[in-house]
């Protein structure tokens, strides 16, 4: 079997880079085209509008995550933990990641507005706090957590982790100027701290944040809920909440 990229799969990776390039109020189908080397008409054949193919883009690294996150389903409680932290973490310098975001930022001010995307932005929603959720649950069941009610508590750790990605995409310069890490990291640091660690069972420990964002960045199949790395799509978006 090949593993050349489908049609697809080009198409919406063009999305990912087009997002980057332009930001989702100045993107045009033609951007998207230049992008994954398809020609216009082509984009239109499969799909009639931007907002089509934008709902589809949503739709694609939503389900991609989902496969990827069940994929690791098995592997420890506490270190899926950590590695889920991890992927809202992201360097000032990481300019690339960033106006990603900004897009996907972007893209979610319209659900308010727009049954189809919203639907979309709900659904990438759910999935992060749902595998927070599922996480907690299974580190209970295991021994390494303690009792806890594990939907809101997921509903806490995944409102800090957006909130400071946001914080840190929109406030930029103010922000670098205070953390010279990101703020993003200061905020997954202080989660580990204030909110796992209290979790934690006797005789349970956390593996170190650096070593989990390192194995995110050598990983191709590690799903970001936020975040491919930038040449990754899949990873971003259901970080994002558009995720």
């Amino acid at each position: 079997m090949s593993d050349a990229p489908s049609a697809a799969e080009e198409i919406m990776d063009g999305v990912y880079s087009a997002l980057r390039a332009h930001g989702y109020a100045d993107l045009t189908m033609q951007d998207i085209a230049d992008e994954c080397s398809k020609s216009k008409s082509l984009l239109h054949y499969h799909y009639d509008t931007k907002e089509d193919l934008l709902v589809a883009f949503l739709e694609y690294i939503v389900s991609d995550s989902e496969e990827r996150i069940a994929a690791r389903a098995d592997d420890p409680p506490v270190e899926r933990l950590v590695q889920f932290i991890g992927w809202f973490v992201f360097a000032p310098d990481e300019t690339d990641r960033e106006a990603f975001h900004i897009a996907l930022l972007e893209l979610r001010t319209q659900g308010p507005f727009n049954e189809r995307i919203r639907e979309q932005l709900a659904r990438s929603d759910r999935l992060l706090r749902g595998t927070v959720a599922d996480i907690l649950a299974d580190g209970i069941e295991t021994g390494v957590f303690r009792d806890v009610d594990v939907e809101e508590t997921a509903a806490m750790i995944v409102a800090t982790l957006d909130g400071a990605r946001t914080r840190q995409i929109t406030l930029a310069d103010s922000v670098r100027g205070d953390e010279a890490d990101g703020y993003t990291r200061t905020v997954a640091e202080a989660t580990l701290r204030r909110i796992v660690e209290p979790l934690l069972a006797d005789g349970a420990e956390l593996p170190p944040l650096d070593a989990a964002i390192e194995a995110l960045r050598r990983d191709p199949d590690s799903p970001e809920p936020d975040d491919p790395e930038p040449d990754d799509p899949e990873t971003d978006a259901a970080a994002d909440g558009s995720e």
